[in-house]
């Protein structure tokens, strides 16, 4: 906790004594004019020979957790500079984070990342306006007007972004030139520079943990208000919101102007929330109606039916355990893992978009507690078509001959010759450019191209890279091992072009030791081929244009020779090497080595010589010459590549031959034909297979003894734009960049056929749905159809004048549509040979190339065509027959993801989701996925940041399951329905853009096509990835009895006499509180039967899949008949579900209005949060121990449970369940709450107990199941927006029902088997209260506000669990405001009885009983003359049990109620029959909650005064067994070790026992408020307990009229009142003596009294002008030095001043002996300007507190608000403060335990923080949901109670 809140990295290692860090090469201290301190300039060209390194040597560890970087620096203008950070994981890897302004794009391996830094142009210079043209900051060296810039680097991120890892810790740091740094911060918090606390408020930024920039990392504020610190200074943050080229770049980002309520923290990557709007298809620019306004056109009583707008959020699986996936087979993946940061795209419940937030796990989360898209992973790499990329000229034989390896791309691939199958080392982020084996083939190195080339040693076998380094070099292109692997050497370019040769150690890299550099050599001849010679480790051999040239190695220096080639000076070497070893080798001086050239010569050259032996001419004839002057004569071979065996040698030729050839190459043995050029050879170890590449990317081997050749890979040389499955056969077409068409086969991917077009280039391509054709568009606008079983041409078609942009067939086959780059549609008739045109539209289609290749989607049935035009900020929705316009969708009206944005969002791509979803997929280029519903063109949802560089393709799983989507060069696939938390997966291996993604036609693989093809297979089909129940059988068999009620009887259903398979169509969509009871329509008068109860299938989940209702089908759609006595049986809105309409203005604001009911749970005010930051200690080393808990939390609502079978006892106090045992007063504590407790409930065999918590701020709703054996949590279920009401569990306790609060009005229903969520709903008004029928395990009801009465039943009957609804007909009598002044009548609380009787109780103290077979209501009584909370009864019983806010609890006789259903209405009750109430109990306070035995005899009941009573009506007498406060405890004290008394502010002082935790006596003072308190002290040897059991001799208090009182305990009476003070009183303490009574107030004033006079001795007046916060006597009767008097006491005040006095009261001595002032801030902490004349002020900052030492008399320890969060160590002799402990808080209260060995504090953080004194190491304890007021250690010091407002805390301290 030493580094919270932030580490001061250049302090704490003392950079400038350079003993814990170290400085190389120009490294100065300077004086910066704009900063006015001190800087260091790091200056000199070389930046890794200038630098600032920390710590000192790389063995050592910096150890910094803090997630984010604070690096305070200044480009020096017109140069460079380069920053490296070593950080570590999780696992103990090390990732190194470069940035640097040389580097021009990113590239990144498993162990480096490397981000190029943007330096920010200055606004009206060159670069600027550059800048401003191109709309992106232009990279390079730092620009001449370079600004002090902090950057900001979150660790945590960018880890779990780029690399899937977890963040652990910052290892070193390197700052190297050229730059300006003043310092580097680490932290955990997030800080905004330029910004006040108070703006930072206004803002709304520090809820989310946003907090100004503190002083020390601030740079000065620029002079003159108007100056904003934006235009001083650079803010730079990564990762930002930005979408500026280039991507994954540090760059500036405009900065936003700051609003209040702005929802995104500064430098989160979190799009804001969009509201969901409508399109309005029927708009036209003019007042003419057009065949849109036709369809659209709203038709006379025929209502818009329901559009879901949202599906349910889904419950949360633990079972199953969320890691990284690291694969065995090559999969090529990247997972987020659930403890990192990751970016959730989520159902918003409110406005039914999906959003995408960046979560933040919280640290008492468990592992698993987050649902992700499964099975994981749900895509691995099948096989990739393609050889190159980067270079052909390399292609390998592993050493058994078996395996090919090459690369493609930024892939290396090993592939099986003889089955095809293929295993991939992945991890280069460009192309590869070189490979090489070592002898044995078990190591495999490779490099990359680009500018900063990297180069990886692998493991081959295991296919694990050993090591990845930088080669300081760009364009690698040649790789070499040695023979035993232990050197690697390389040719590549230095920065200046030179050519560059590095040889490095690789002897131990399969150990893991790091790859070293031995030596390297810049030359000026161009090398092209190097190689180390297989004898000697230390030489090697190269050649290039006009030289052949012999290295040698030596003494960390190479060196080269060239060897003589005579007068052949205009030679173009293009190949070298060795002959092979015999077994048993030849010396060096007999090695001959062999370089061929492009004129077709072979140069024999003598090593040991250095010389040329022989000079060959190979011809195409196979004839050879000895030249030795000349090359003209003839035409020779152009020999791109040659290898030697033992018996012969291999040359691939510019002819497109592979040659074998004796090793005299007197002629030719064997040869194959290629296609290309041969760029590649190989022989294998056995010599019998010849390998050859081609430039044209094929790849073959030929058989030796067979003389066979195979082709075992054919690709594209260009990048692949488009491709097409054939839904027949499983077949795949692809057009090139190359100009050719290629078709291929799925299964093995095979080239089945390949068509050839020079002069025009394909563009995109489509298979024929039924015929074996395919057609293809092209460059110049022609589509030619082609017939693949006869590869001849059908038809030509030349509509168009653009390349072709979209071309698709109709699903039925009988249509072709075309569009152009110009804009123009073409339908043609495909059931036709000639394809004639049918229509040709212009200006239809967005004009663009980027818009292909599939401008056009089709939806599945074929009626419709979609595509963006006729401009980019338009989709446009056509009939597939005939091209007329259907719908338009106006893509420019939606929202903007965020205020930086300054473009408006354009469509780019469409799709048609399958049929079954009805929904038109739209790709935005802000990088937005739009869900629209295809019929109307609603906006259903929005899937925000899905890419960040764009969104290039996307498809949709048959099954609509899962989506994917490309960009960013990886590929993800999407849970379709955005129904989990981490709902998609990344799959990685592309290294370009990619074109192209389809799902094959069985969903069993994935397509996605770019550089080259990859082969997928997909996981995700026939699979559920979803938590929500879906089960075929139903989960609970119909209950008989319900069956065969009578009111199931006399639904009558049109004649239907088998069940329906889905709920009735409504004719007219109506709301729950939308039907008027007075205006009911004329056909329900003539109703057959009286009730209704709709107990049918639930209707088929409206959700996005089935969102639309045809038109057809409301035209005969099914209604419920009706009643005159009972509303329409309907449907409530579902979270998944909205009405169509806007709601009414005056109903939605009633809606959300805080009911005035005293049922409804409402939690407390409470300003403080619980610290993100803390340590607490593990059980068995914790300092403290909750021992007891005192009180009971009066503002729950059923926080209350009592067990008469097994004496279970539970109530709740604040967050915190407590169980106590009745025999012993002992409890046991649950924590796991962080809000306000408000419900519990208990499963009936009491087993699993229940508790409810809302959500505030950060924290979330929390509903946590218990074990009540074990005591542990084993579920916690997190669904609700704000507060919990009611919770219940079912008859058979298989299902859980929580109920929100007003402002969320939802019902939730979990399976109790494994929590998952089965079905949710949402009331149109709030509900109170929940019941479970004891006589049916799937039916409860609920009441609520305006007299709601509701009847659910739990459908289980078909797949999906649903809730149906009968909402019962209240009477008007019931709805009589009766005296109620305000507010409508509500319905507060709910029971069952017996004889299927419900009781509902009212705000108006009426009480109702309902007979629940006719869900009506048929007699009410005057129950209580105000509200009624608590109905208790039980099933046979005829009593009932009532209670409320009239405080009285009243047990009535209800016998023969049940007979009152038969009366008619007009007789009246026969006497002594039903309601008699049999007696009646007064409490004190109203009644919120009660628990009776099965009798009803005797019970426990909580009241709103937090008092928890013992209820026995046989005896008529009630216990008290909990007490509590029901106000702020503004202070406590000890009397001895026997009693302790608290001060509240309802003027109460109560005494307790302090061994039995017993209120002994109270006093109460009237209409004040008791402040302080303070015991009189007790002379040695006299007990302090008279033989009463009552503290002895009394106690003195201090109140708010500036009044002080002494109680005399053993008369317990006040004996004494003074009014020494005008103002409160704030704090009181008797002398060490008791002869004084030394009190302090708000205004600063210290009076001393006489307690036996009452007279005022004397006035001290040096803190006048700020409260006294702290009065304290020194315990110690040892004197200090320097002080003769025998007692000290001091007293602090609120403006940070101690006063310390010696005094001798006897002698009417007291004098000051010190006076401490603390410095501090001029601000408080908020940011606000302290004003020191205004006392108000100093009640914002934190408290000033001062104790003496128990165990030092000389010491005082200070807390309060300074220049830092510490505590202070003054000695009195010294006169200055010796030590300080540095705290993660402030602190609000502070004690010392007398045995002085600890010390607490209290904080506003809700935390007790126990701290060692000498060593200053703390531990923090939870358990308040509060600010602490008080913290004090027992006198015995083994007892410690913390207080927060009314809640008291008891500690055991076990240290």
């Amino acid at each position: 906790m030493w580094q919270h809140p932030f580490v001061n990295v250049f302090k704490h290692f003392r950079v400038g004594e350079w003993k814990r860090c170290s400085k190389d090469g120009e490294v100065l201290s300077v004086m910066d004019k704009t900063l006015k301190c001190t800087v260091y300039r790091i200056t000199g060209s070389i930046p890794s020979k200038n630098y600032i390194q920390i710590p000192a040597t790389k063995t050592q560890s910096l150890g910094l957790t803090g997630r984010y970087l604070y690096l305070l620096f200044k480009p020096i203008s017109g140069k460079y500079f380069v920053v490296h950070m070593d950080l570590v994981t999780d696992e103990g890897l090390v990732v190194r984070i470069s940035f640097s302004n040389l580097f021009k794009e990113f590239k990144s391996t498993s162990t480096w990342l490397q981000f190029p830094y943007v330096c920010p142009a200055g606004k009206g210079t060159v670069d600027g306006v550059t800048a401003q043209l191109v709309k992106k900051d232009l990279p390079g060296p730092a620009p001449a007007n370079s600004r002090w810039t902090l950057l900001m680097l979150d660790f945590k991120y960018i880890l779990s972004m780029y690399l899937s890892r977890r963040y652990s810790h910052l290892k070193s740091l390197q700052l190297c030139s050229s730059m300006y740094v003043k310092n580097v911060f680490t932290s955990d918090v997030q800080y905004e520079p330029g910004i006040s606390v108070r703006e930072a408020r206004e803002l709304g930024i520090l809820s989310s943990g946003v907090q100004p920039l503190p002083r020390e990392m601030a740079f000065p504020k620029p002079k003159g208000e108007e100056k904003e610190w934006d235009l001083s200074y650079n803010m730079l943050r990564f990762p930002n919101a930005s979408s500026k080229v280039p991507y994954d770049a540090i760059q500036h980002v405009t900065p936003q102007k700051k609003t209040k309520g702005q929802g995104q923290a500064p430098g989160q990557i979190s799009p804001h929330r969009n509201v969901t709007r409508e399109v309005h298809v029927n708009r036209t620019g003019g007042s003419s109606t057009t065949a849109m306004d036709a369809l659209t056109r709203s038709k006379k009583k025929k209502v818009k039916p329901k559009v879901v707008q949202e599906l349910p959020s889904v419950g949360v699986d633990t079972d199953g355990d969320i890691s990284v996936h690291q694969g065995a087979r090559g999969e090529v993946h990247v997972y987020a893992h659930p403890d990192d940061d990751v970016t959730v795209h989520r159902r918003d419940k409110k406005t039914g978009q999906t959003e995408s937030l960046k979560v933040i796990p919280s640290a008492s989360k468990k592992k698993g507690t987050y649902t992700s898209l499964q099975p994981d992973p749900i895509l691995s790499l099948r096989k990739i078509v393609g050889f190159g990329g980067c270079t052909t000229k390399v292609a390998l034989w592993d050493q058994t001959g078996s395996h090919m390896v090459y690369p493609c791309h930024a892939v290396i691939v090993s592939m099986n010759i003889a089955d095809g199958k293929q295993r991939f080392f992945i991890g280069h982020t460009d192309k590869v450019s070189a490979l090489s084996f070592n002898s044995s083939c078990t190591l495999l190195a490779s490099a990359q191209m680009g500018a900063q080339s990297v180069v990886r040693v692998w493991g081959y076998q295991s296919g694990e890279c050993l090591a990845v380094f930088r080669a300081d070099a760009h364009s690698l292109h040649c790789l070499s091992f040695s023979r035993s692997g232990g050197m690697l050497c390389a040719v590549g370019k230095d920065n200046h072009g030179k050519n560059l040769v590095i040889a490095w150690r690789t002897a131990r890299v399969h150990k893991g030791a790091e790859v070293s550099v031995i030596a390297k050599a810049h030359t000026d001849v161009e090398i092209i081929k190097m190689i180390v010679t297989p004898f000697d480790e230390s030489r090697m051999v190269s050649c290039g244009r006009d030289n052949i040239r012999i290295w040698r190695l030596r003494n960390g220096s190479l060196r080269s020779a060239p060897v003589n080639v005579g007068d052949m000076n205009s030679v173009e070497f293009s190949d070298i090497c060795f002959e092979a070893a015999p077994p048993h080798g030849l010396e060096p001086a007999d090695k001959m080595f062999y370089a061929c050239t492009k004129s077709g010569h072979v140069f024999q050259i003598d090593f040991s010589r250095v010389s040329v032996v022989h000079v060959r001419r190979l011809l195409p004839s196979g004839r050879h010459t000895k030249e030795k002057s000349t090359f003209a004569t003839g035409e020779g071979i152009g020999i791109n590549a040659m290898v030697m065996s033992e018996a012969f040698c291999v040359t691939g030729s510019d002819d497109g031959f592979l040659r074998l050839w004796p090793l005299d190459f007197s002629s030719v043995f064997l040869e194959a034909e290629h296609e290309g050029p041969v760029t590649a050879v190989g022989i294998s170890v056995d010599g019998l297979n010849m390998l050859a590449g081609t430039s044209t990317g094929n790849l073959g081997y030929l058989d030796v003894s067979t003389r066979k050749y195979t082709t075992v890979m054919r690709s594209h040389t260009g990048r692949i734009v488009c491709m097409s499955l054939d839904p027949v056969r499983r077949h795949m077409a692809t057009v090139s960049e190359d100009h050719t068409i290629r078709l291929w086969d799925i299964d093995s991917l095979q080239q089945l056929f390949d068509f050839h077009s020079p002069e025009e280039c394909p563009t995109c391509i489509s298979y024929h749905p039924v015929v074996h054709a395919f057609a293809c568009g092209f460059d110049s606008g022609c589509v030619r159809v082609f017939s693949v079983a006869s590869t001849s041409l059908l038809a030509e078609l030349q509509q168009h004048k653009g390349p072709i942009t979209g071309l698709l067939f109709s699903p039925n086959g009988s249509c072709l549509y075309s569009s152009s780059a110009n804009g123009s549609l073409a339908l043609y008739d495909a059931s036709d040979v000639k394809y004639p045109v049918m229509r040709l539209l212009g200006n239809m289609v967005a004009r663009g190339n980027r818009f292909g290749p599939t401008a056009l989607s089709v939806s599945e049935d074929g009626r419709h065509v979609a595509f963006v035009g006729p401009s980019e900020y338009v989709v446009t929705v056509v009939d597939g027959r005939n091209l007329n316009e259907v719908l338009r969708i106006d893509i420019s009206s939606l929202a903007p993801d965020s205020m930086s944005t300054s473009s408006l969002d354009s469509a780019v791509r469409v799709h048609f989701a399958p049929e079954k979803t009805k929904q038109l997929l739209v790709s935005t280029s802000n990088s937005n996925i739009l869900r629209f519903d295809a019929k109307s063109g609603r906006l259903l949802n929005k899937v925000s940041g899905v890419h960040r560089s764009g969104i290039t393709a996307l498809d949709v799983c048959r099954d609509c399951r899962h989506m994917a989507t490309a960009g960013d060069r990886v590929v993800k696939i999407w849970d379709y329905h955005m129904r989990l938390d981490l709902n998609f997966q990344v799959s990685i291996g592309h290294s370009e853009a990619i074109q192209q993604v389809q799902f094959t036609p069985d969903s069993l693989g994935l397509i996605s096509v770019g550089e080259g093809i990859f082969v997928w297979d997909f996981y995700g089909a026939n699979r559920d990835s979803g938590t929500v129940r879906s089960s075929k059988k139903p989960l609970l068999k119909p209950d008989d009895s319900f069956s065969r009620s009578p009111v199931r009887r006399s639904l009558d259903i049109s004649g239907c006499s088998l069940p329906r398979t889905s709920a009735p169509k409504p004719v007219t969509p109506t709301k729950l509180d939308g039907v008027d009871r007075d205006n009911v329509e004329s056909d329900s008068e003539t109703a057959e039967h009286e009730v209704e109860i709709l107990v049918g299938p639930e209707a088929e989940d409206r959700s996005e899949i089935s969102s639309i209702v045809d038109e057809d089908a409301l035209i005969h759609s099914e209604t419920l008949g009706k009643s005159p006595r009972t509303k329409p049986h309907r449907r409530p809105p579902s979270i998944s579900e909205s009405s169509p309409r806007s709601p009414d203005p005056l109903q939605e604001s009633r809606r959300h209005q805080k009911p005035s009911c005293l049922k409804h749970f409402i939690p407390r005010k409470n300003n403080s949060q619980m610290a993100q930051r803390r340590y607490t200690a593990p059980p068995n080393q914790a300092g403290l121990r909750l021992k007891s808990v005192l009180g009971c939390n009066g503002n729950g609502r059923g926080n209350l449970i009592w067990h008469p079978e097994t004496g279970l006892f539970i109530y709740t106090s604040g967050c915190i369940i407590v169980i106590e045992d009745l025999n012993n007063s002992s409890q046991r504590h649950l924590l796991g709450h962080v809000e306000e407790i408000s419900f519990l409930t208990l499963q009936h065999d009491a087993q699993v107990l229940a508790s409810s918590s809302g959500s505030r701020g950060l924290t979330a709703s929390q509903i946590c199941l218990w074990d009540v054996a074990t005591e542990i949590c084993k579920k916690v279920l997190s669904y609700h927006e704000h507060q919990i009401v009611s919770l219940a569990f079912s008859r058979d306790d298989r299902f859980l029902v929580s109920v929100g609060d007003y402002m969320d009005c939802s019902i939730v229903v979990w399976d109790t088997h494994d929590y998952t969520m089965l079905t949710a709903s949402k009331a149109a008004l709030p509900i109170h209260e929940l019941a479970w029928d004891p006589h049916s395990p799937n039916e409860f009801a609920t009441v609520g506000e305006r007299g709601t009465v509701l009847f659910w039943l739990l459908d289980e009957t078909h797949d999906k669990v649903a809730l149906n609804i009968h909402e019962a007909e209240v009477p008007k009598e019931l709805m009589d405001t009766r005296n109620m002044i305000l507010g409508d009548v509500a319905f507060t609380c709910v029971q069952y009885g017996g004889d299927s009787i419900l009781y509902v109780g009212t705000n108006t103290g009426v009480l109702s009983a309902w007979d629940t077979r006719r869900n009506s209501c048929f007699m009410h009584w005057e129950a209580d003359s105000a509200e009624i909370d608590v109905i208790s009864c039980r099933f046979g019983s005829s009593r009932l049990i009532t209670g409320g806010v009239s405080r009285a609890l009243r047990l009535w006789s209800v016998y023969g109620v049940g007979e009152m259903r038969l009366i008619p209405s007009s007789q009246k009750r026969v006497e002594g029959q039903g309601l008699i109430m049999e007696d009646e109990m007064s409490l004190d306070g109203a009644i919120t909650a009660a628990e009776f035995d099965d009798t009803l005899d005797v019970g426990v009941v909580a009241t709103s005064e937090g008092t928890l009573w013992y209820i026995d009506w046989v005896n008529r007498n009630s216990v008290r067994l909990v007490g509590s406060h029901s106000n702020k405890i503004n202070d406590l004290s000890f009397s001895g070790s026997d009693f302790f008394a608290t001060a509240c502010d309802d003027g109460s002082l109560r005494i307790y026992s302090l061994n039995e935790m017993e209120l002994t006596v109270q006093f109460q003072v009237l209409e004040q408020s008791c402040h302080c308190l303070s015991f009189s002290p007790v002379p040695e040897g006299e007990s302090s307990v008279t033989t009463r059991g009552i503290p002895t001799p009394g106690v003195v208090a201090g109140y708010s009229d500036g009044t002080v009182r002494l109680f005399d305990l053993r008369k317990v009476e006040m004996s004494l009142k003074l009014q020494p003070h005008a103002v409160a009183v704030t704090k009181i303490i008797y002398s060490a003596d008791g002869h004084v009574i030394i009190s302090g107030s708000s205004d600063g004033i210290v009076a001393v009294s006489s307690p036996s006079t009452g007279i005022t001795m004397r006035v001290i007046s040096e803190h006048k002008g700020a409260s006294i916060t702290d009065l304290h006597v020194s315990p110690n009767v040892e004197s200090v030095p320097g002080i003769h008097c025998p007692h000290l006491w001091l007293a602090a005040s609120a403006d940070r001043r101690v006063s310390v006095w010696s005094s001798d009261w006897p002698k009417d001595f007291c004098e000051m002996v010190d006076w401490l002032t603390f410095p501090a801030p001029a601000f408080a902490p908020d940011g606000t300007k302290i004003n020191k004349k205004d006392m108000a002020h100093f009640q914002q900052l934190p408290k000033s507190l001062a104790r003496f030492s128990p165990c030092d008399s000389d010491t005082i320890i200070y807390v309060g608000y300074g220049m830092q969060k510490a505590v202070s160590f003054y000695s009195i002799s010294q006169k200055q403060v010796v030590r300080r402990a540095a705290l993660t808080h402030w602190a609000t209260c502070l004690d010392i335990n007398p045995l002085g060995h600890l010390y607490v504090t209290g904080t506003g953080e809700r935390l007790v923080k126990l701290m060692d004194y000498s060593e200053g190491s703390f531990q923090d304890f939870v358990g308040h949901f509060g600010c602490l007021s008080l913290v004090k250690f027992s006198p015995s010091g083994r007892s410690l109670f913390s207080v927060s407002q009314d809640e008291i805390l008891v500690w055991d301290v076990v240290i």
